[in-house]
């Protein structure tokens, strides 16, 4: 390849990497909400520090990955294979975490708290965690493989998407935190990321395009209506 087309390439991979893992700062950062304040560091980077870990490890056994493709089993004559059990699988996991927490969100702050803080410890949710980025993870693997051939590339695209991860994920951690408004936006994105793990995992995958773009549309519509809510109040 020429060093203009590995440029390109890799600049496009970190780019949709990076695109794909903010799924993955948003779990990550509503579950670390959960924790006293002086923990949540802690679990936003174990939290990347152990999707970097398996994604670099998913990459060490590329063969393997690749068999995940291979049907496994038919279901009404319908191939199912490895992969497509994975994203079920963590998709039904995913919609099951944000409904809940949607829920949550919808109690009285008394009725949260005494279901959040007394139940939940640091390993519960770390665990929760691992299992989403087993998920996540798997997703970015395959994604890498299908855009580029050199294992080079996709190592490097890992290490710079988690090191921006890494950069990212506090920021966007207390946005959340500070605006209850957008906290009920991204339990949204993730079930909207539920059903589309669901949907591909039962072989009939959504563009990636239309979800994304809506979320974004979604996002910028919050933004707009949040600095009008402060400019009122300014007013007022």
């Amino acid at each position: 390849m020429e060093i203009l087309d590995i440029i390109i390439a890799l600049t496009t991979l970190i780019t949709l990497e990076v695109v794909l893992g903010i799924d993955n700062i948003i779990f990550i950062s509503i579950l670390a909400d959960k924790l006293p304040e002086h923990q949540r560091d802690r679990m936003r980077r174990l939290g990347i520090g152990l999707a970097m870990v398996l994604r670099l490890v998913l990459l060490a056994v590329i063969a393997w990955i690749m068999k995940l493709d291979n049907e496994l089993f038919a279901v009404f004559g319908q191939g199912v294979t490895g992969k497509e059990l994975i994203l079920l699988g963590g998709g039904v996991f995913l919609l099951y975490k944000a409904t809940r927490e949607l829920f949550h969100l919808s109690e009285l702050k008394r009725e949260v708290e005494s279901t959040t803080t007394k139940a939940i410890g640091f390993g519960p949710l770390l665990v929760q965690v691992l299992v989403m980025d087993l998920v996540f993870s798997v997703d970015s693997i395959i994604t890498a493989v299908g855009m580029v051939d050199e294992l080079w590339m996709m190592y490097v695209a890992v290490v710079v998407t988690v090191l921006i991860m890494l950069v990212a994920s506090k920021p966007i951690a207390a946005f959340i935190t500070r605006h209850p408004s957008f906290k009920v936006l991204a339990l949204s994105f993730l079930m909207v990321i539920g059903v589309a793990l669901v949907a591909e995992g039962a072989g009939h995958p959504i563009p990636k395009g239309f979800i994304y773009g809506s979320m974004a549309f979604a996002f910028f519509v919050d933004v707009l209506q949040m600095r009008i809510l402060d400019r009122q109040r300014r007013q007022d």
